[in-house]
């Protein structure tokens, strides 16, 4: 049980560490994104150093294309908290499996020593039994020797 947990749990890292890879290139690409953007904006080529039409339009595509990769940064972080759901849901029910199990445990310890402390109770009464028969024995011991030492001496 404790080798499938941790089995799972090397799972879950390496699944995250591969979303982690994943978001961060995508997080990169974006920021190359947002430096071509940027250098398209500063861009002028219109006379009296104005920005043109062309100039206009190139920009927007980068923003076109930043918009995209924001959309798949979100798709990706989406597709990462319901795998993370998952193995949230997954985890929980292995837990409810190995609670019942220990429960169940619990409950033949529990009549285990039930039976034990009976057992123990029946061996003090056999006991008790023995103590009360010696006791008889040598009160009677001690009547028969005083009943005896008085025969003797009359």
């Amino acid at each position: 049980m404790l080798t499938f947990i941790f089995t799972l749990w090397m799972a879950f890292w390496q699944s995250s560490t591969i979303e982690t890879a994943k978001l961060e290139k995508l997080v990169q690409e974006r920021q190359v994104l947002h430096q071509q953007w940027q250098n398209s904006e500063s861009k002028k080529s219109g006379i009296f150093g104005n920005r043109t039409k062309k100039d206009m339009i190139e920009t927007n595509e980068w923003l076109e294309r930043i918009l995209a990769k924001d959309n798949q940064i979100i798709e990706e972080l989406k597709f990462s908290g319901q795998v993370k759901t998952e193995m949230i849901g997954q985890e929980k029910d292995d837990y409810k499996t190995i609670t019942q199990s220990l429960e169940r445990d619990v409950q033949v310890l529990k009549k285990a020593l039930a039976e034990k402390d009976k057992e123990i109770e029946n061996k003090l009464d056999e006991r008790r039994v023995f103590e009360w028969a010696s006791f008889i024995l040598f009160i009677s011991t001690i009547a028969l020797g005083l009943w005896i030492y008085r025969l003797k001496k009359s």
